[in-house]
């Protein structure tokens, strides 16, 4: 029971709310179409196993692992439902 200004059920409906938006951030990052021989960032060969196991891969393995560093974390907490967002 949810107590204060808040519905029964907005926190759960929150919860879900964030969980949906990860999940679609993920599904956005995903490759589509066909796989690249060699990496667009470094022209270095994909290995045909990278390619068989990840369909429409772009990059090799190092310049993927750089371009997931610099990716913006994803925000565990989803601000949209918070009474702060919305005083501000």
């Amino acid at each position: 029971m949810a107590v204060g200004w808040s519905r029964d059920e907005a926190v759960q409906q929150q919860i879900d709310a964030t969980v949906d938006s990860a999940v679609r951030l993920a599904k956005s990052r995903l490759p589509e179409g066909e796989s690249l021989t060699h990496c667009e960032e470094c022209e270095a060969e994909i290995p045909e196993a990278r390619r068989k196991a990840l369909p429409g891969v772009r990059c090799c393995i190092g310049c993927q692992a750089e371009r997931e560093r610099k990716l913006k974390k994803v925000e565990l907490y989803n601000r949209r439902g918070s009474k702060d967002s919305q005083l501000r």
